[in-house]
């Protein structure tokens, strides 16, 4: 069973937080007490023992501390990829399943892309949920696929989980898995742009960013 394997590797400060995290909201609600990794230092892709112990991660990183706790709780770990045009940033997500219905846990230091209640039939549907949010500072509207769920299972938890070493190698593997357009090319080049209030509305953020100097 995968939750035992992961369990036997925990050291005692991982497993008092992972045991806590019993359902998707207190997921949700631990990754919005951790600060936004800004990566001052350099880029990072730190796996979830990284995580605790920094007490930081952006949103591959969170979605990764999630995926543990519901391999923990006997949940398939799983992430979801979303693919956009090459001058934005991808976001990942792990998705979960209440009644037969798909929600995500979202780290992001923005009021967009956010945690999704389990009310989605299909990953299509929970992914187009975001289509509409996801904005350049130009107004265009820049998601352009999302993967098929990924699933963790398929390593060892101590490859990801543990890892001591940035995890470039997973987010190559889901980046080349399995993708979906989220539209037909002919409506892509059709997309209005975003309103100027709902760019406002990216203005929002949780954490400052420590590089940002103040006047």
């Amino acid at each position: 069973m995968y939750a035992k394997r992961l369990k036997a590797i925990l050291t005692p400060p991982e497993l008092k937080i992972l045991q806590k995290l019993t359902t998707p909201q207190k997921v949700q609600d631990y990754l919005d007490t951790l600060p936004i990794n800004f990566e001052v230092k350099g880029e990072t892709y730190m796996s979830p023992r990284r995580v605790l112990k920094a007490k930081t991660a952006h949103c591959f990183e969170g979605a990764l501390v999630a995926a543990a706790a519901f391999a923990y709780h006997g949940r398939p770990p799983l992430l979801l990829d979303f693919q956009t045009t090459p001058d934005d940033e991808d976001h990942v997500v792990a998705v979960f399943k209440e009644n037969g219905l798909w929600g995500a846990i979202s780290k992001t230091n923005h009021a967009l892309l956010r945690y999704r209640d389990p009310m989605y039939r299909t990953i299509r549907e929970l992914a187009m949920s975001y289509a509409h949010e996801y904005l350049k500072w130009n107004g265009q509207k820049s998601l352009r696929a999302y993967s098929a769920p990924f699933d963790l299972r398929r390593y060892s938890p101590e490859k990801w989980f543990a890892a001591g070493e940035e995890l470039e190698w997973l987010v190559e593997d889901l980046d080349s898995s399995h993708h979906f357009p989220i539209a037909p090319k002919k409506i892509i080049t059709k997309l209005r742009r975003a309103a100027r209030v709902e760019l406002n509305a990216m203005r929002v953020i949780e954490w400052p960013d420590p590089r940002t100097k103040k006047r």
